[in-house]
C-alpha cells in the first residue's frame, strides 16, 4: 500500500498543477489570437474599397464609351473644377463666358432699341411732328413750316392741333380697325375764296375761317354717321376737340355736323364765336 503524503506547505498537488497549466494554456492562446493576421483582414478590405473609389472612380471619366479604353486628355478640354479652398475664399471667377456676355449684351441693345421705339411712338403720335403752335402769321397764311402733314399725306393742321387731333385718331383706330377720314383741314385764303364762291353762305369769309388757322378740319361723309359718328361725339372733347355752337341745329351758323374744331386754339387765338 503507498505510503501516503500529506501536503505539505508550498507544494502543489495534482489537480493544482493542472489547473494551472489549463490557465497558462488559455492566456497562451488569447496572446495568439491577438497576433493572428486575421484580425486584419476587416480593416484592409476596407482600405482597398477607399482606394477603389479614390483612384478609379476618376479614371472612368476618361474611358471611351463602347470599348472601356482608358482615353489620356479625354476632358482636357473642360474646364477644370475649382478646389475647396479657392471656392470657399472666393477666388472663383463669377463672368459669364465671353459668348454668352455678347448674346445677352446684343438682345439687350435691341429691347432697349425697340423700348426706345415704342415710347417715341406714345410720345409722338405723329412722327415729325413737334406739337407746338409756332408763329401766328395771318390767317390763311401761316408758313409751311409751322405746319404738321396729318396720317392721309395729305391735310394739314398747326402744330398743336395736328398732335391733338393724331391721338384721336389713335383711339378712333384702335375701336374702328381704320384711320379717321378727314376731307379737309388748313385752308390758304386762295382756298377759302374758291370755297365761299362756290359754296356761298355755307363757306366762311376769307380771313375769318378757322381752317385758315389751321385749328379746323371736316370729316368725310362716313365719319358723320352711324357709330363712328357717336364715338366722335363721345370721345372728341377728350382731345380738345368739338363740333362747335355755331354748327349745331339752332346755331348762328350754317348746321354742319362734319366741321369740328381744336377748341383751346380757338379760344386762344382763333376765330371763336360763342353760338
Amino acid at each position: 500500500m503507498p505510503e501516503r503524503v500529506e501536503n505539505a506547505p508550498g507544494v502543489q498537488t495534482r489537480r493544482a498543477r493542472r489547473a494551472a497549466e489549463v490557465t497558462a494554456e488559455t492566456a497562451a492562446d488569447t496572446r495568439v489570437a491577438k497576433t493572428h493576421p486575421t484580425h486584419w483582414i476587416p480593416r484592409i478590405a476596407l482600405l482597398c474599397t477607399l482606394a477603389g473609389i479614390t483612384v478609379v472612380l476618376p479614371l472612368t471619366d476618361n474611358v471611351s464609351p463602347g470599348n472601356g479604353t482608358f482615353v489620356a486628355g479625354a476632358s482636357a478640354a473642360e474646364a477644370p473644377l475649382p478646389g475647396t479652398i479657392e471656392a470657399l475664399g472666393g477666388a472663383v471667377g463669377t463672368a459669364p463666358p465671353a459668348a454668352i456676355a455678347a448674346s445677352v449684351a446684343t438682345s439687350t441693345a435691341a429691347e432697349r432699341a425697340e423700348i426706345r421705339a415704342n415710347r417715341s411712338e406714345v410720345r409722338d403720335p405723329l412722327p415729325g411732328c413737334a406739337g407746338q403752335p409756332r408763329s401766328m402769321g395771318a390767317n390763311g397764311q401761316l408758313k409751311q413750316s409751322d405746319l404738321c402733314t396729318l396720317w392721309d399725306g395729305t391735310n394739314k393742321l398747326r402744330g398743336d392741333a395736328a398732335s391733338s387731333l393724331a391721338e384721336l385718331n389713335l383711339a378712333f383706330k384702335a375701336r374702328f380697325g381704320h384711320d379717321l377720314c378727314i376731307s379737309n383741314g388748313y385752308r390758304t385764303i386762295a382756298e377759302q375764296r374758291v370755297l365761299k364762291s362756290e359754296k356761298g353762305g355755307l363757306a366762311a369769309l376769307p380771313g375769318r375761317s378757322n381752317h385758315g388757322w389751321g385749328l379746323a378740319v371736316d370729316l368725310c361723309p362716313t365719319e358723320t354717321s352711324g357709330r363712328s359718328y357717336d364715338w366722335i361725339k363721345e370721345n372728341a372733347a377728350i382731345y380738345g376737340w368739338e363740333n362747335p355752337a355755331w354748327a349745331l341745329p339752332g346755331g348762328s351758323g350754317p348746321y354742319e355736323v362734319w366741321h369740328w374744331e381744336y377748341t383751346r386754339g380757338v379760344m386762344a387765338s382763333g376765330e371763336h364765336y360763342n353760338s
